[in-house]
């Protein structure tokens, strides 16, 4: 299956950053995390879905979280500067970030926004993240997926 580079790919190439890109089987009835993990045979955990929220201060931002996890919207507004904070609407994301359902990166977005990824990612050499289209993951360092979202890691999920 030959993997073309996608904009996430394009920036790192061009920050010279390392990062392999992991071709998987998706589900059109199952874009979940927990699915690319299996499909990677990597614990849910270590594989991170991107969230984009919208804050009542500070706009859009946002967010990555292990697989299993759901964002708390309380803890996001708050590391955010919001008061309040929710998911935008499905429709919004394509125009907004460039990427569609399922195959969103914190990487490459029309726009760069706040990034927050939740704090276990830091039990992690590297993690996997949406490389921008579904069916694609990229591994990659912490540290550099942190540097290059210019991200603050949080405690960002329900207990």
């Amino acid at each position: 299956m030959k993997i073309s580079k996608t904009n996430a790919a394009r920036l790192l190439d061009h920050a010279g950053m390392a990062y392999e890109l992991i071709a998987y089987r998706f589900d059109e009835n199952d874009l979940s995390a927990s699915h690319a993990a299996e499909a990677l045979n990597e614990p849910v955990e270590r594989v991170f879905k991107t969230l984009v929220l919208k804050g009542d201060k500070s706009g859009y931002f946002v967010c990555a979280v292990p697989g299993d996890s759901e964002v708390d919207l309380k803890k996001a507004a708050k590391v955010s500067g919001n008061k309040r904070c929710d998911l935008i609407p499905q429709k919004d994301l394509l125009p907004l970030t460039g990427y569609i359902r399922g195959g969103c990166s914190p990487v490459g977005m029309k726009k760069h926004f706040p990034a927050y990824i939740h704090e276990t990612c830091l039990l992690y050499e590297s993690v996997f993240i949406s490389a921008g289209q579904r069916g694609l993951q990229m591994k990659i360092g912490t540290a550099d997926l942190i540097k290059i979202t210019k991200a603050e890691t949080a405690d960002l999920i329900m207990e």
